[in-house]
């Protein structure tokens, strides 16, 4: 069994992988998408959104990092992913599946699930660019507004060359209302012959041993569920070989949290740091009472001395930006 992290832009940065790969349970990890359009992109784009480049493509625990391209022009989409193998991409992902609005309206992600032939052609030439021995994956939902199409894109997908494909259980028009139609998974895994990953709606043990039973697939992508409990991945690896562990405490959490805001603070521009907080601090509410207290606390608060001490760090570990946090 593998599990990803998956890539939820502007939200699962290389601070959050960093974190969240740490806590353990991970086998790897996509980037937030980098966006192609009509140009071959500058390498200090895919250093921005993929830092990880620089250290071997992997996080500081050794997690791989893929990277992960969106856009619709399968020349452009190759040549960026030929470019972003030659800085160090161990695998290159292509996003079908992002339902922003303003993604679909460019005539990226989940729309171009209308048009299988066009995710086949740009499979196809994306992996006679990229390098024999990188793979390439892609990431689906079940279609624009009907699961009608599934099987139609996915079988476009891997008869490009598409290595492995994830699969979020719903479709654009969905969004994130639940259910996950985990059935629909199983039925991607019969149509094709590669390694089929079921994402969406995984919460909790009970739900990925559910999830496991609808979809007949091993293979696991988390997003939110592993956001708002960042020890998931660790519990379900541990079920999994029938060595349960004791969930993680908020205790023993804290720490993790006290280093995403020092590594935030410390990369973010000060005015946006303490909403990179905020925005995990707000989904660590769902499995954590203690998160309920600090997010009422804080809920206001930006400035960085007076989170410093909510989260019960030294005055002493302020850097000299900090006075502009307030």
């Amino acid at each position: 069994m593998q599990i990803a992290l998956a890539p939820m832009e502007g939200l699962v940065d290389e601070i959050l992988r960093d974190v969240l790969t740490r806590v353990g349970g991970i086998d790897w990890c996509v980037t937030e998408f980098i966006r192609v359009s009509d140009r071959l992109l500058p390498a200090s784009h895919f250093r921005k959104l993929a830092p990880e480049l620089g250290s071997a493509s992997r996080t500081r625990s050794g997690t791989p990092v893929r990277v992960q391209l969106l856009g619709s022009d399968p020349v452009c989409l190759a040549e960026n992913a030929a470019y972003a193998c030659e800085l160090g991409a161990p695998v290159i992902d292509l996003n079908f599946g992002c339902p922003a609005k303003t993604v679909n309206k460019s005539r990226g992600g989940a729309v171009l699930l209308k048009e299988p032939e066009l995710l086949h052609a740009i499979l196809s030439e994306v992996r006679r660019a990229v390098p024999r021995e990188i793979p390439v994956t892609a990431k689906m939902r079940l279609g624009f507004d009907s699961p009608d199409g599934a099987l139609d894109c996915a079988r476009a997908l891997v008869d490009g060359g598409a290595a492995q494909l994830v699969v979020h259980a719903r479709t654009k028009t969905d969004g994130y209302k639940p259910p996950a139609h985990w059935e629909w998974v199983a039925r991607v895994q019969e149509a094709v012959a590669v390694p089929v990953y079921a994402n969406g709606e995984v919460w909790s043990l009970e739900d990925w041993r559910r999830c496991r039973e609808v979809s007949g697939v091993e293979d696991i992508m988390l997003g939110r569920g592993l956001v708002s409990r960042p020890d998931l991945a660790r519990q379900i690896a541990a079920a999994q070989a029938r060595q349960p562990v004791a969930p993680m405490t908020w205790e023993e959490f804290l720490p993790l949290l006290q280093d995403f805001w020092l590594q935030a603070r410390g990369k973010i521009a000060p005015r946006y740091a303490p909403g990179r907080l905020k925005q995990w601090r707000a989904m660590l509410t769902r499995s954590y009472p203690e998160a309920i207290a600090l997010f009422a606390a804080m809920r206001r608060e930006n400035d960085c001395a007076q989170i410093d001490a909510l989260l019960g760090l030294q005055t002493a570990s302020r850097t000299p930006s900090d006075a502009l946090c307030a």
